[in-house]
């Protein structure tokens, strides 16, 4: 099944180019496609057994999302996030189910994660306060924080042994180029425009998210 991988990335480089050359149409089809590819993916080669069900929910939402914000960025925005945080929520569900008890190394990075987030966190709600942005303000720091939540519990794979070696460095991998791939949104959308912003987000999203289903299908497949 790896055809769906290798069009799933064919289909990411086309939505890249769509986004730096404003091209709609095709990104109208390139973009909802990468997930449409990556799901098929994962259920030909696990059948949504187990856990990797959840990890099919959290493509589904992420989907979701990725049709609002292409349609409405501004208008949908909020629907699109709350799609994006169930997402991120299936996706802890399905990598806490299959993990082992918390180590001391898997502490350590908690709080690295926490105050590296918390700082950023801080930074981008003060921006929206200064833009008159306050109704998101809250929704912001719960998909901070549970976005955060989720590349900790991926990056704990390292640590457990019940995880293949590959398995786990692609779910970290890949949940780490998701998490920036939101900061990069949100610092590009509240705080100051970044020089191509917008194609290094949907790039390191996209990316991501191949990650974490390449990880998942190593590990359950």
């Amino acid at each position: 099944m790896y055809i769906l991988l290798i069009l799933a990335l064919i289909f990411a480089v086309l939505e890249a180019v769509a986004v730096s050359k404003s091209l709609q149409r095709l990104e109208y089809v390139a973009k909802p496609a990468v997930m449409v590819c990556l799901f098929l993916w994962l259920y030909f080669s696990t059948g949504l057994q187990g856990n990797a069900l959840w990890f099919g929910v959290a493509i589904l939402f992420s989907l979701a999302g990725d049709v609002l914000l292409m349609l409405a960025p501004d208008r949908l925005f909020l629907f699109g996030l709350i799609a994006f945080l169930f997402a991120h929520i299936s996706y802890i569900t399905g990598l806490r189910e299959d993990l082992a008890a918390d180590s001391t190394w898997s502490l350590v990075l908690l709080v690295i994660i926490a105050i590296n987030v918390s700082r950023l966190i801080r930074r981008i709600t003060g921006a929206m306060r200064a833009r008159g942005e306050n109704k998101l303000v809250i929704l912001v720091v719960v998909y901070g924080t549970v976005i955060s939540v989720m590349l900790y519990t991926a990056m704990s794979t390292m640590y457990d042994p019940a995880w293949k070696t590959n398995a786990a460095l692609f779910v970290s991998l890949g949940a780490l180029l998701f998490w920036i791939s939101d900061l990069i949104l949100a610092w590009n959308k509240f705080v100051s425009p970044i020089k191509n912003g917008a194609v290094f987000n949907i790039t390191t999203y996209h990316l991501g998210q191949i990650g974490l289903i390449a990880g998942v299908i190593s590990q359950f497949g």
